[in-house]
């Protein structure tokens, strides 16, 4: 539950102090009070968005602190205008999906489901789990958010997955969700406690809808590449007939120029063996005798000893060159046929290289090798293709019947729905009230094949048709209310705040919702906003907000209220500033 409330600096709080009690209490206040302005500093600390307009003009940062009490603390919704996920009830804004599945950690006895989700959250961010839960928010004047749980540092999305297993926040805009199709299905969902069926049915509908999705891409893929087959099998047989090596490109072009050359190399090489090996003038000749005078002068020189083993090493080299040279020179002969071949096998390249636009023989194996793969590709889509259908086939008589089951678990709840909203209503002051839960089909969906519809009629003897098209403020705020004590029911919501809930009622009507409000505060903790004095006196708590000016500005305050400011409250609430003694008898009365 919501035991305290601290705001400081905010909007046109200076600072501002809350303590609530079990049971039920109410916040009443003349239009423009700073009702809303309550609401919009907690809507901080549940995680919704800040900026530097939150903070009081002048001050450097505002700070909102929630305190919650953690004993029995139980999976609740979070629902405010700014349409955050409602979490283990699934009652979700229509512009809202399932809160992802979390693990949930074995609890021992005594405890329930929400201190188990809220112990796995505590322990997945590494947070102290208390008796005692404090989420505080700070904004600063330049519009930069922190945002704490306990005094640890937590981003903005740890905050708000916290917050939301703590407290419900019902605004009088969620009262326009009753004409959503989506919400309705919500309600049924909870009430019929299908969370096993749906996650069951949703994992074979995402599977479902990936594996059509797959048949069709494929088929597409098949379709577009029989096509192109031909072409794909004329390519690769071209380039494979080729049979091309990576390196031949180099090696023929290195060929070919040698072939050009050969009768230059030839005389070259010949010319080149002729100075070598000349009986009298060739070098190996002359550098023999160099080689023999310096041995000579060696046995008289020490010095040039080394000299000797120098021109020996020279004269060996020299030697075996003019052996390769003549070598080479008698291997040289040109060959026609050889040249037309390399120029005829090099032509095949430039024309493969042109066509294909590419520039190396290394590209072109590349193109044959992916004409390969996809011509292996095709051949493969009727086996993939009858493989998938097979699969599809599979999964859609398994969806079949995983939705069988979850219609049949929402069609299991509608009569206890409509005899519960009927009571409810009837209490509410509609006599003539009927509802219905009608569930329609519909294509497989993420949710479903179900469409639930809500249908109503506050009059006797008349059509049951959708709520948007015949129910006015006042019965659609008094079908949320029923709506909402089915939900706590089910839910064991902790903490329930309504804000303003009671538009568009008055009267006897007013009176008998306070009761009702009063009877699920037995159970759970329900703060209501309201103007209605016939709700406002059913309240074990009363506290008021007001306006007051200072020497600088005006300034938003609540107080709590004693019995006699209670009474005189009530009284202009009912009457306006300085009730009559007939106000505040009827106060009296109210109270009593």
């Amino acid at each position: 539950m919501l035991k305290h409330l601290y705001i400081s600096q905010y909007a046109l709080i200076d600072e501002l102090e809350l303590s609530l009690e079990n049971g039920f209490s109410v916040i009443t206040g003349e239009t423009g009070a700073g009702k809303s302005i309550i609401m919009g500093a907690l809507a901080l600390v549940m995680g919704a968005r800040a900026d530097s307009k939150s903070v009081r003009e002048g001050a450097q940062k505002c700070v909102v602190e929630a305190s919650f009490s953690m004993h029995n603390a139980q999976p609740t919704v979070l629902s405010f205008s700014e349409k955050c996920t409602i979490h283990n009830s699934q009652l979700l804004t229509p512009s809202a999906l399932i809160a992802d599945a979390r693990a949930v950690r074995p609890y021992k006895q005594g405890d329930n489901i929400g201190n188990a989700q809220l112990l796995a959250l505590f322990e997945e961010y590494g947070l102290d789990f208390e008796e005692e839960c404090v989420i505080r928010r700070e904004v600063t004047a330049a519009g930069k958010s922190r945002a704490f749980v306990n005094d640890t540092p937590v981003t903005l999305q740890q905050m708000r997955a916290i917050a939301s297993l703590l407290i419900d926040i019902h605004s009088q805009h969620e009262n326009l969700l009753l004409n959503d199709s989506d919400f309705q299905l919500k309600i049924v969902d909870i009430i019929a406690q299908s969370g096993a069926e749906r996650e069951a049915y949703g994992k074979v509908y995402g599977d479902w809808r990936a594996t059509t999705a797959k048949l069709v891409e494929v088929r597409e893929m098949a379709e577009k590449w029989a096509s192109e087959r031909d072409y794909a099998q004329f390519q690769f047989d071209q380039l494979n007939d080729a049979n091309l090596i990576e390196t031949e490109q180099a090696e023929l072009e290195a060929e070919l120029d040698v072939l050009n050359h050969t009768e230059e190399i030839k005389g070259d090489l010949s010319e080149a063996s002729g100075r070598l090996d000349d009986e009298q003038y060739g070098v190996v000749m002359q550098l023999r005798e160099v080689k023999q005078k310096v041995a000579h002068a060696a046995r008289y020189m020490k010095q040039a000893e080394a000299l000797v083993e120098r021109v020996e090493s020279l004269y060996v080299e020299l030697k075996d060159v003019s052996a390769e040279v003549a070598d080479m020179c008698g291997d040289m002969e040109f060959d026609p046929q050889r040249k037309a071949w390399v120029e005829e096998r090099l032509n095949t390249i430039y024309a493969l290289e042109q066509k294909h636009r590419v520039d190396t023989v290394a590209e072109l194996i590349a193109l044959r090798d992916e004409y390969d793969a996809k011509l292996q590709r095709i051949d493969s889509f009727d086996e993939e293709i009858g493989a998938l259908e097979k699969q599809v086939a599979q999964l859609a008589s398994e969806l079949a019947s995983k939705a069988d089951e979850l219609t049949a678990k929402r069609n299991g709840v509608r009569d206890e729905i409509a005899e519960y909203l009927v009571a409810r209503l009837r209490l509410l002051g509609m006599e003539n009230a009927r509802v219905e839960v009608r569930i329609s089909g519909k294509d497989y969906s993420a949710d479903g094949q179900d469409v639930v519809e809500l249908v109503f009629t506050a009059n006797k003897n008349a059509e049951l048709r959708p709520i948007a098209s015949i129910a006015s403020g006042g019965e659609i705020a008094r079908l949320m209310l029923a709506l909402k004590c089915l939900i706590a029911k089910s839910a064991e919501l902790p903490t329930i705040i309504f804000d303003e809930i009671d538009t568009g009622v008055s009267g006897d009507v007013a009176g008998r919702m306070g009761e009702m409000m009063a009877e699920m505060a037995k159970d759970i903790q329900v703060i209501t906003i309201s103007h209605l004095p016939q709700i406002a006196a059913r309240g074990g708590q009363h506290f008021k907000v007001f306006k007051h000016d200072t020497e600088d500005a005006t300034v938003t305050q609540i107080v709590e209220l004693t019995a006699s400011e209670r009474e005189l409250e009530i009284a202009e609430m009912l009457s306006g500033k300085n009730p009559s003694e007939a106000a505040i008898s009827a106060a009296r009365e109210l109270l009593n």
